[in-house]
């Protein structure tokens, strides 16, 4: 019974989101393919590698309704872009590369490619997973945004900013940058930040063992699809010049993605050598496909994974629930910001049902029609849900979403969108939370 529940609870939602949309585009799918949104910026292949700066929006938000404020600000961010995280995330292209040079089996593309990662390789002693300057500059343009968009929330007098992080370096540096925009438009402002372990039970929960035990469930078809859409003889017709040799000596496929998460990660540094340039349209949109059903079927609503992955964000929606409840409460105008990871994002946006992330697709070749990860996971994404008050009165407290600071649905009615009462908002995620825990 509580099963079907839970089914019935999801399919209301997704109904729900979807007849308060009308006429707005979707922003899970832009209103054109993913493969045609791929070959007009190929950088978009990247999923969460794309630098945020490349997808930013036109900022047309709808005014803010008459007769209210906004009054508190709560947020959850990704780190900026950064350095490969594995330490043989380069070597194992440099290998195969190397040992083709050695048997005299690199055309001069493959050598003009091999030269250039070893010569990049070395900026990334010491590096892995650091944050880059790419990625200081993307905190830095949303901490100024933030300040631009809501100015009666970030320049008021005093303002309380309660910043957290986890203990990662690279979501540590990222806080600072917000926070420094934050304090340049605000002298006033009095920001607390806080990195601890005590806080990552909520910044980057660990999986729960029913998790655990429903993420391999649709690794055979996810394998299979990444076979499918693994094409790498016109790659190593480019860079080898003996085919035998390539059968015989290499792994071919394998290569192909390893060479193409170094080259779509160079969006991450400037001045850094541009290597995508070899992968045509087609390889780009295969290459992204693996990344994007890979995603979904182990951090989204994917119902080949029993649709629970979502749910490894529940103490993060609680303690969005929680702290919101205790600043509404008080009406007083604050910012709560909190730091951490893409795996963490990700299955936020689809917990909250942001827009259509939390939709559910069985047909992985389906599934680009309708969820697209680079536009819930770049480099420094993040949600923000604005609160707002009414300026006389005991009007209800609204709320409005925004994703990647995108206008998105939430899954609840409202006759004024993109703006929701927080009510009925905390009443929907609560029921959502507690029909998975069972209660």
């Amino acid at each position: 019974m509580k099963k079907l529940l839970f089914t019935l609870l999801m399919g209301v939602a997704m109904t729900t989101s979807m007849a308060q949309k009308g006429d707005y585009t979707p922003v899970m799918t832009g209103g054109t393919t993913a493969k045609a949104e791929i070959q007009a910026n190929p950088w978009l292949s990247g999923s969460n590698y794309l630098d945020y700066d490349r997808q930013l929006p036109d900022f047309n938000y709808t005014p803010t309704p008459e007769g209210y404020v906004p009054f508190y600000f709560s947020h959850y961010g990704r780190h900026g872009s950064r350095w490969l995280i594995g330490k043989d995330d380069y070597e194992r292209v440099l290998r195969p590369l190397r040992k083709a040079r050695q048997q005299g089996k690199l055309t001069r593309e493959g050598q003009r490619v091999l030269r250039e990662i070893e010569l990049f390789n070395k900026t990334t002693y010491k590096r892995l997973g650091d944050l880059t300057t790419v990625g200081e500059r993307q905190h830095h343009g949303i901490g100024r945004r933030m300040t631009e968009h809501f100015p009666e929330i970030f320049k008021a007098e005093g303002l309380p900013v309660d910043a957290r992080s986890t203990t990662v370096n690279r979501c540590i540096l990222s806080m600072i940058a917000e926070c420094e925009e934050l304090m340049a438009a605000n002298p006033t402002a009095r920001i607390h930040n806080d990195v601890s372990d005590a806080l990552q039970y909520y910044l980057n929960q660990p999986w729960e063992q029913k998790l655990r035990d429903n993420s391999w469930k649709a690794d055979k078809k996810h394998e299979e699809f990444k076979n499918r859409h693994t094409h790498p003889e016109r790659i190593s017709a480019l860079l080898f010049n003996d085919q035998k040799w390539v059968d015989d000596s290499i792994q071919a496929g394998r290569l192909m993605r390893h060479l193409f998460e170094v080259a779509v990660n160079m969006q991450s540094h400037d001045d850094s050598p541009n290597i995508l340039n070899i992968f045509n349209a087609d390889e780009l949109y295969d290459m992204w496909s693996i990344q994007n059903t890979g995603w979904y079927q182990r951090y989204a609503a994917s119902p080949l994974t029993g649709g629970v992955m979502q749910f490894s964000q529940a103490n993060l929606l609680d303690n969005i629930i929680q702290t919101a409840d205790t600043c509404v409460a008080l009406k007083k105008t604050q910012a709560t910001l909190r730091f951490g990871h893409e795996v963490c994002v990700m299955p936020l946006a689809c917990l909250m049902e942001l827009d259509s992330c939390g939709v559910q697709i069985e047909d992985l070749e389906q599934l680009d029609q309708h969820w697209r990860n680079y536009r819930i996971f770049p480099m420094a994404c993040n949600i923000q849900l604005i609160f707002y008050k009414p300026l006389k009165g005991k009007g209800q407290i609204l709320v409005k979403a925004l994703l990647n600071e995108r206008e998105v649905a939430l899954p609840v009615n409202t006759d004024s969108y993109p703006y929701y009462r927080w009510r009925d908002l905390r009443k929907y995620w609560t029921q959502k939370l507690r029909q998975y825990r069972g209660q």
